[in-house]
């Protein structure tokens, strides 16, 4: 069986920070990792495959707990290649689709066909969630009944909320029974929907002129999204209260998606104490930008990027294990979709950049930390038992990075269909150099 000894190597997960270290590769799994005295040895053996990772860091692979590949019904956006290589890209083995496709992915069946798809692609694993009600009609349960956790771990309304407290307590009990995540996207629909058109009032603003709009009306535009973000804001303040209360009485696992108000990290710390099985992921974006410069608003997203108390809140949930998960919520568009003002960003490429930037750099995270909240963390929320970590017998989805490289972003080179990012022209520090999957090398940098 041919080997591959990845060496001079950082090696850094939850539990290690080793310098020199290395790895060795045996079919799709983590052999052993052999001792620097050692490695010479290894080295003559014809059938290892080296490579000199020149002293950059080796970590497990990243999970996305929250991406959207727009597959099927929407390829002009995204579909399953493109996502595929924008995911490993950006050093992801691992990602969970969201379900708002056309149609909506509402039954086992479904899941499995993407799944299955993305295994004979060969360049990450997809695991594809399925709708709450079925084809997000609010009301229908029945198809939650074939689920198996092995197989669909998560179940969202994603980009929706299930209006109804008892149609969303009794999915929740089910999936209490059937031992399936209950991911929210937390937003009170009327309060959304009352946000709806003064963003497009701030739009039509800032299209003014051929897109040149006067000083005055991008000041316009910017109270009208400021009032769209206060609603917003509370829209996801209360809905976070209901779902978590729901999930209390429900004994069901409620992770609450892109948690973005310092309000709805007081909750969810509060519901953990009270003995809650409540989880929440942080986006990039959130970590990293803030309306304290006021032009951020104008990158449209959901929830919006918030104050930068709020952001430093999401730090620091971060920091003490409020918060257990980094998720993209990659949400690629077309040009003309973003131009008509569709809420959502390309994430799966900037994401390590960002989060290493803003938290390490600049906030004192460690690393292992990080590694923590991008693969640890998520492969044990989602039953992956041998993704992860740097260990004995794993799978071998792993990422070299170049911690000590900065870059500047631009859209125009991404992998994804989507090249919309409000990273567009900002300098990052840590680049992926490559992205191993099951022990295959699946990406290279240019």
């Amino acid at each position: 069986m041919k080997q591959l000894l990845i060496y001079n190597a950082n090696l850094v997960d939850k539990d290690h920070d080793i310098h020199d270290g290395a790895v060795l590769i045996a079919g799709t799994r983590i052999k052993t990792f052999p001792a620097s005295e050692a490695i010479q040895h290894v080295l003559k053996d014809k059938n290892v495959q080296a490579v000199d990772a020149q002293g950059c860091t080796l970590m497990p692979s990243f999970i996305d707990m929250h991406a959207h590949f727009r597959d099927p019904g929407q390829t002009q956006k995204e579909d399953i290649s493109s996502g595929m290589n924008a995911a490993v890209a950006g050093g992801f083995g691992t990602c969970v689709l969201m379900p708002n496709t056309a149609p909506v992915v509402s039954s086992a069946e479904m899941a499995k066909k993407n799944n299955c798809r993305a295994e004979q692609a060969g360049l990450c694993q997809i695991l594809q969630s399925v709708s709450i009600t079925k084809n997000f009609d609010g009301k229908t349960l029945s198809h939650l009944e074939s689920l198996s956790a092995k197989t669909v771990p998560l179940i969202t309304e994603d980009g929706h909320e299930v209006a109804d407290s008892a149609m969303m307590l009794q999915a929740m009990k089910l999936a209490a029974k059937k031992k399936l995540i209950v991911s929210c996207h937390c937003e009170d629909p009327m309060l959304a929907a009352a946000a709806r058109p003064l963003r497009t009032e701030a739009l039509n603003l800032l299209q003014k002129n051929n897109g040149v709009p006067s000083a005055e009306q991008k000041q316009a535009a910017l109270a009208l999204l400021r009032q769209a973000d206060d609603l917003l804001a509370l829209a996801e303040d209360v809905a976070t209260e209901r779902n978590v209360r729901l999930a209390e009485e429900a004994g069901c696992h409620i992770h609450l998606c892109h948690v973005s108000t310092a309000r709805c990290i007081d909750l969810v710390r509060r519901a953990q104490k009270r003995g809650v099985s409540v989880t929440c992921e942080i986006t990039p974006h959130h970590l990293s930008l803030a309306t304290n410069h006021a032009y951020n608003r104008i990158h449209l997203v959901n929830p919006p990027l918030r104050s930068e108390a709020d952001r430093m809140a999401l730090i620091a949930a971060l920091q003490d294990g409020t918060a257990s998960a980094i998720a993209t919520d990659h949400a690629p568009h077309t040009s003309a979709d973003k131009a008509a003002g569709a809420p959502g960003f390309s994430g799966l490429e900037t994401a390590f950049a960002a989060c290493y930037t803003t938290l390490c750099l600049q906030n004192g995270m460690s690393l292992s930390r990080l590694s923590e909240l991008f693969s640890a963390n998520p492969a044990k929320l989602l039953g992956l038992k041998n993704r992860g970590l740097l260990a004995n017998g794993f799978e071998a989805d792993l990422v070299l990075v170049d911690t000590k490289k900065s870059w500047i972003v631009h859209g125009s080179n991404f992998a994804s269909k989507g090249t919309y990012t409000p990273f567009e022209g900002k300098k990052l520090h840590g680049k992926i150099l490559a992205t191993f999957y099951k022990g295959r090398l699946v990406f290279e940098a240019p």
